[in-house]
């Protein structure tokens, strides 16, 4: 499932961080909405999917459509470029009256999207407020989170006590051990094989306890800590500990199932599979903290139910999306855990299902409710760029993160003053 902006490889699922799909024209967006009316009395909703990787979720939605009596609603299930489709659609009649998606700020502000806030009375507070937030802008609600991913650090205990390696709790010791734990045969950290900058983004920002963009909308990483503890992630390329080249990248566990590193950052959805291979082998950790200010950093995505502003039949489908994403609390756990393995976005849901309740999954729950953010709203697509590219050239390239930072900031600056002004 997020995120870069979303999950790699081969796993098209819940995207882990919420992609700013560019405005590009597909020939898919012309399809019929079916908005001329349903089945007797009963209007018609056009609902849109991404194509999900995981065997079973496309019937389970066509299922959860079926059981709705007050709208007859046509699922249709879009492979390819999924955000790239929808933004373009958005800018026409022919939007989707509900669809899955992160709408991006243009989309809000432009007037793309239907407001949702008053679909959250009495539940608000239970919808997990790190994916909520990216959904909502000047105190109203744009989309209704439907599941969590998250990624964490896997690491193999047996290889971790025969080193006599501690698991991390720092980044500095997270550095120290991936060097400690290399071996002729082992890496000691696999963090993708572009070196970690496209799945890392913010999260070490975060982990000096930092932020993209602060509760006020300004930059907030323009902080000597974001040098320091950016600079510390070129140790893992200047220390030979890093995984490069691995046959699947970092979305997908193989490289650590098959022992080729000793810790591996990947997403929750790999869980299962590690667990069956490995037994108790294995423990999960946050991202470890940096600095004075310092906390352990857990990136969370979560794909959300939107209206298209465009949609004949509002009212209809908020009133179909209220009732699946915050009435079916059934169907919104057997979303997020029956097909694959997330976490439901509600609070309450986390708490009480009973394959989240013990072991790794557990503490994934609890990185996710203590530690999880998402890509801030005001962050936008050419922000993300420059600081990617930033990051890319510090890891890689050993570059002067001062002046990486500071060349980042200036462009995050003059976004925030566009969107803002």
């Amino acid at each position: 499932m997020p995120h870069s902006s979303t999950t790699a490889n081969r796993i098209s699922r819940r995207y882990l961080l919420a992609a700013t799909g560019a405005l590009a024209l597909t020939a898919a967006c012309g399809s019929n909405t079916g908005r001329a009316g349903g089945a007797g009395d009963r209007p018609a909703l056009d609902q849109w999917y991404h194509q999900y990787g995981e065997a079973g979720t496309e019937q389970a939605v066509k299922r959860y459509a079926a059981a709705y009596r007050k709208a007859e609603v046509t699922i249709e299930w879009r492979p390819g470029n999924y955000d790239q489709q929808t933004a373009a659609a958005l800018l026409t009649k022919n939007a989707p009256d509900v669809f899955e998606g992160s709408p991006t700020l243009d989309q809000i502000q432009s007037g793309q999207v239907a407001d949702l806030t008053d679909l959250l009375d009495g539940v608000r507070e239970d919808f997990n407020p790190a994916v909520l937030t990216p959904k909502t802008y000047e105190g109203k609600v744009y989309g209704i989170p439907q599941a969590i991913d998250m990624q964490m650090l896997y690491y193999r205990k047996s290889l971790l006590d025969k080193a006599g390696v501690r698991p991390p709790q720092t980044l500095d010791e997270l550095v120290d051990a991936a060097r400690a734990l290399t071996t002729k045969d082992v890496k000691g950290l696999f963090l993708g094989n572009d070196g970690g900058a496209g799945v890392l983004g913010a999260t070490p920002l975060r982990a000096a306890g930092l932020e993209l963009v602060t509760s006020g909308g300004v930059v907030g990483f323009d902080d000597p800590q974001a040098a320091r503890t950016l600079g510390k992630l070129h140790r893992f390329h200047k220390d030979d500990s890093l995984l490069l080249g691995a046959p699947t990248d970092w979305s997908d566990p193989s490289a650590f199932l098959q022992g080729l590193t000793a810790m591996q950052w990947t997403g929750l959805w790999a869980l299962p599979q590690i667990e069956k291979a490995l037994g108790d082998d294995f423990g999960v950790l946050p991202f470890p903290r940096d600095g004075a200010r310092g906390r352990p950093s857990v990136p969370v995505g979560a794909y959300g139910a939107a209206v298209s502003a465009h949609s004949g039949h509002i009212d209809a489908a908020k009133a179909y999306v209220k009732w699946l994403w915050v009435e079916r609390t059934d169907y919104q756990e057997d979303f997020a855990l029956s097909y694959g393995f997330h976490i439901p976005a509600r609070i309450s849901l986390a708490k009480k299902a009973a394959a989240l309740a013990k072991g790794a999954a557990a503490q994934a729950v609890r990185f996710t409710t203590e530690h999880g953010y998402a890509q801030p709203l005001l962050w936008t697509a050419r922000s993300q760029t420059a600081y990617q590219d930033a990051l890319s050239r510090i890891i890689t390239e050993g570059a002067d993160p001062e002046a990486q930072i500071k060349a980042v900031v200036a462009t995050a600056n003059a976004e925030l003053k566009r969107v803002r002004s």
